[in-house]
This record gives structure tokens, sequence and C-alpha cells, in this order.
């Protein structure tokens, strides 16, 4: 199990084969996230912008460091135009850690110490400057900011004996404050949003984003691939909720969770959404895959729950999935639309729910904006965001269940 969530956590490898509008991908185990190493990939062949790194020299002052100590950072790329006065802030996601071993191994990574981020990277989907590829959001101000603490931006304590800081709920701060004194303070139109681990962490950040800005200023955000659900395992375990557990645990995160939720649940309970959204008053957009790759590989049919590895090549491959199999992961559709029941409810608030077997939508420029991009009736998810986010129409877009949708890029592992 430890390996499997050290798998989730850290590494670099990866390659990619187009085969028959699916995308096939390998991974090793022991290695980094290959979702975000597959969105990577993709990034670099459509030869995109590339945004250098700043990092935030008075974070130190204020203990706002990445699990090894070291400054925390983001990327910057300068809006024009009719854009120039508008900000769109992502963070960046990448798994947790929930035990000193696995986070002192995070730290030696660009997951926990900028020592080891990239000095660029590339800017596609809704971080691309073309408008082709990003129509509503191309000419904005767009930051990327990375990700070394490990709890969503949430934790704040440390462990003196293994070196960690746990300071992301300070990293947040200091990022915000920084980029408040570089121009944000007077933002007409704001976007918070994340993908996978920074999908939660939009959400967690919402209304305190929200209370950044004067009234006047429209603020609005955008949780993609982290919709992460509170649900049984194969074999009637709970792995998502125990992991995270030791994430809230170990790294100070129940002082920095809504007081709306932690005053009647568990504070583990209150680091999954479906406890989060319907107490969030700023507009929420959740994207989410109704079959969530991630959700599938590391919370519904870990190895630690399939020692016999029934599910294995099912978890690579929805192709290769039984009937009872599909069978389940319908239940796991079911579960998430009726968590997103009563959010649905709020005009205010918008949904793209599409039945692929992917993870994280809004920063790969083929599932972002393309021409062959999942769609949902005939809208893509770049329209269907910039609708919502625009007051142009109401989105409560909820796809059909597999196998109806013909659209989605869906997620290949060898």
């Amino acid at each position: 199990m430890k390996l499997l969530w050290v798998g989730i956590v850290v590494g670099l490898l990866y390659f990619r084969e187009v085969v028959s509008g699916y995308e096939r991908v390998g991974f090793n185990a022991t290695e980094l996230s290959h979702f975000e190493a597959h969105g990577a990939s993709l990034a670099v062949a459509n030869d995109p912008l590339m945004v250098g790194l700043t990092l935030i020299q008075n974070a130190a002052a204020k203990g706002a460091v990445c699990l090894d100590g070291t400054l925390p950072g983001y990327h910057l790329r300068r809006g024009s135009g009719s854009g120039a006065n508008n900000w769109l802030i992502n963070l960046e996601g990448g798994g947790w850690c929930n035990n000193v071993r696995t986070c002192v191994y995070r730290k030696k990574t660009r997951r926990g110490s900028s020592k080891y981020m990239e000095k660029e990277i590339p800017f596609t989907g809704i971080l691309s400057s073309n408008p082709e590829d990003n129509p509503d959001f191309f000419n904005w101000n767009k930051v990327k900011l990375r990700y070394c603490d490990g709890a969503s931006f949430t934790g704040d304590t440390q462990d003196k004996d293994a070196q960690l800081e746990f300071r992301g709920q300070r990293i947040w701060s200091a990022a915000m404050e920084d980029l408040m004194s570089k121009g944000m303070s007077s933002a007409g139109q704001a976007l918070l949003s994340g993908c996978s681990a920074g999908g939660l962490a939009s959400i967690l950040h919402c209304d305190e984003f929200r209370d950044l800005f004067p009234k006047t200023t429209k603020v609005k955000c955008l949780s993609d691939g982290g919709l992460f659900l509170d649900v049984f395992d194969v074999s009637g375990e709970r792995t998502l909720r125990n992991f995270y557990n030791g994430v809230v645990d170990l790294q100070g995160v129940k002082q920095n969770l809504p007081r709306t939720c932690i005053d009647h649940l568990d504070p583990t309970l209150c680091f999954f959404p479906q406890n989060l959204i319907a107490s969030i008053k700023t507009p929420l957009f959740l994207l989410n895959a109704a079959y969530d790759s991630w959700q599938i590989q590391a919370s519904l049919a870990p190895p630690a729950a399939d020692p016999q590895g029934y599910w294995h090549e099912c978890t690579l491959n929805h192709g290769k999935c039984s009937s009872l199999q599909i069978q389940f992961l319908q239940g796991f559709r079911s579960q998430m639309l009726y968590v997103i029941k009563d959010f649905s409810k709020s005009n205010q608030n918008g949904l793209f729910i599409n039945s692929c077997f992917a993870h994280c939508q809004s920063e790969r420029q083929d599932t972002w904006f393309a021409d062959d991009s999942p769609l949902i009736g005939s809208q893509p998810i770049a329209i269907a965001v910039g609708n919502w986010y625009f007051d142009r129409a109401v989105v409560k877009a909820i796809d059909c269940a597999y196998p109806c949708d013909k659209t989605c890029h869906n997620l290949i592992f060898k």
C-alpha cells in the first residue's frame, strides 16, 4: 500500500502513444503521477509558451516554506489588452504524503522542494496565451502556484526530527500576498483553478480567495479532477479515507479546514469535497470525469484491496473490465452524481461531469479546447467554463453513462 502512494506522489518517467482515439500511457508504479506526466508530455508536444519560475523571496520570514525548507514559487505570465486587469490562479496538483517516510521521499522531488522544480514550465489549456487554444482567458494574468507541501496547501506544523516543514497554508497566504502586491489587488475579474490535489485545494481555499478582493471584483473558482469521493474500495475498506486521515493528522490540517464542516464532522471527512461544497459561498465549477482514472486506481481498486489482481487490467484499461466491474464503476458514477445533487441546484454553480476514464482536463490542450476535445452535447470544456464564468449561460452538463460518449480522451495505462 505504501509503495502505491509513493507512486502517486513522486517520480518523472512517462511515455505515450495515441491509438484509435485513446491515450496509451506507460508508467512505473514507483514513479510520480503518470496522470500529470502524461499531461506534460502532451504540453511539450504542442510547443507551448514556456514560463519561468519566480521564488517568493519573503516567504521564509513568514515560515512559508516547502517540505525541505526551501522557498516556494510560482510561474507568472502577465496579461495584456482587455485581460490586463484579470487574474487566473492555478494551483498545481500532485498527490499528498501521509506519513514521515513518504514525505521525506517527497521532499527530494519537485513536489517537496523548489530545488528540484523546473525553471520553466509550459502553459497550456486554461493557461494558454493563444486565443485559438483558450478563447476566454488567453490574455489574462495567469499564475501556476507550485505545490511543495503535500496537503493541498492546508497544513501548518513541522516534524523537527525528520526535518519536515508542513506549511501549505502559509505558502498559500504568502503567494497570495505577493501576487496582490504585483497587481492582483486591483483585479476586475479573478478565477481560482486547480487540478487533482490542486482541484481539492481550489475548493478548500475558494472562499478565502473571494475574501481577498472587494465585492466589486468578479470572483469564481474551478475544481478540475478534485471531486475525490469517500467511498468503499473493492475489498469493502475506505482506502482514501484512511489515507487522508494520515495527511490531516501529520500535517496539522484541522486548524485550516472550514469551521462550518469541522464543527460537526471529523476533520478527515472535511478534507473530502462532498462535505464542503454545500457550504461554499463563492460560485464554484466542478469539472470531473465520472470514471476518474486516479480514483479507480488509487481509491477504488488499489493493489492492497485487490491482492489477487482481479482488478489490475481493468484499472489500466477500461476496455478490459468485466461486466461486473463496469457495474461497480457505474455505482461510483452514481455516487458522484448523488454527491453533487444539492450543489447543482444553485444557478451560481457550474458542472461538467463527462463519462470518461480521465483525470484533469483543463490544463491539457487536447481536452480543454481542440478540434477533437471531449464534448457534452456540442459543448467543449473551455466553452462550458467560459459560459459559466461570464454568466452567458447556466452550465449543468452531466453526461449519459458509459459507453455513450464517443468524444472522450480516455486514458489507457501500460
